[in-house]
């Protein structure tokens, strides 16, 4: 009987061993701790909101903006990454969907986006490729980001033309099969340009939260080593890192953080060891695409941004500093020079400070 008992012991003991766990859980845990350590070695990185709402005037777009309005003259992609470089950033975010639907790369799903840009290389480009291509080609690490829908209509100057229905952040073709829609352009973004990164905005809207899980998954069955971000998120569940976007709260909490009238960022506690980024923009209005108004005097100070950064780097997370290329399609001289004053207090050595 007591050898008998063995048996059943040792029997379980096999059962609930992490050996005995199935192989595709072990491989998810094996992928998901080897994308946490890469992505906290990345540390700095640039955020490039460009879309549509470059050329509008308005951070969100709606879907049914002038094509013809997307005419960068003078785009570099080139230009964007020597900049990342020289500020010494090692990774760079894109927008290439945002709230207006707007696709940066030729997709098969929807000619919502480059195709008709018929003012922009004759609706022919493909902007993300020459994001990716330029930004691998001088070592950067390459992050997509992607705006899952949400209610947009009537907030930041995006008003709907009348009598036309709310498209919700998704081309029209995803109307009645959201979540396919965006299985369908996912695929395409990781198959094709396999990017180190992927940047959800939006993931706990009301339309598609409850799928996120599956959604996640879906991601990760096809790239297993590209990292998850997934914007607000502040748990490990939903995000392959704590997320933190800085200025978000700020019309809702009025304060002042390192001198920023209006601005109550939110940073990973004190002692954090979880994987973490925090978002930021260069600009001091808490606008995120290029605004013409917006002079050398709109943006932030150097010095404020340095010791942003190293309040991240003190807790664990990455810095993406929101750099917006303007309707040229260049990151403009004010940014430049503004970035160069920032990477070389970052590189100074500074007493307490990694």
């Amino acid at each position: 009987m007591k050898i008998r008992l063995r048996r059943y012991a040792l029997a379980l003991c096999i059962l609930i061993s992490p050996l005995a766990l199935p192989r595709s859980w072990a491989a998810e845990a094996d992928a998901r701790s080897q994308r946490q350590e890469a992505f906290r070695q990345w540390r700095y990185g640039l955020f490039l909101h460009f879309n549509m709402s470059t050329f509008t005037g308005s951070d969100w777009a709606n879907g049914y903006e002038d094509p013809g309005a997307f005419a960068p003259a003078r785009l570099d992609c080139g230009q964007w990454a020597e900049t990342a470089q020289a500020a010494g950033m090692t990774y760079a975010v894109l927008t290439v969907k945002h709230t207006g639907g707007w696709c940066l790369w030729p997709s098969a799903t929807t000619k919502h986006g480059v195709q008709s840009f018929h003012n922009f290389r004759n609706g022919q480009a493909d902007l993300v490729g020459e994001f990716v291509a330029a930004f691998r080609a001088r070592g950067l690490k390459v992050g997509l980001y992607y705006c899952f829908p949400g209610d947009y209509a009537g907030r930041f100057g995006n008003t709907l033309p009348a009598g036309r229905p709310d498209l919700h952040g998704l081309p029209p073709e995803a109307a009645g099969d959201r979540v396919g829609f965006i299985k369908r352009q996912l695929h395409e973004l990781l198959t094709r340009y396999q990017p180190d990164l992927l940047w959800i905005d939006q993931y706990s809207n009301p339309y598609t939260a409850k799928q996120w899980p599956e959604l996640k998954a879906f991601i990760h069955q096809i790239a297993p080593r590209c990292v998850v971000i997934a914007n607000n998120a502040h748990d490990l569940e939903n995000s392959d890192a704590l997320s933190y976007e800085w200025p978000w709260d700020a019309q809702n909490r009025p304060g002042n953080v390192h001198g920023r009238p209006g601005f109550v960022g939110t940073l990973p506690p004190e002692g954090n060891t979880a994987p973490a980024e925090l978002c930021d923009t260069i600009q001091t209005q808490s606008r995120w695409f290029w605004n013409p108004d917006i002079g050398p005097d709109g943006l932030q100070a150097a010095e404020q941004m340095a010791a942003t950064y190293r309040q991240c780097r003190e807790r664990n997370a990455n810095y993406l500093l929101n750099v917006p290329p303007d309707r040229d399609g260049q990151i403009s001289a004010a940014y430049v020079q503004r970035l160069r004053e920032l990477g070389d207090l970052i590189r100074r050595p500074t007493a307490g400070h990694p």
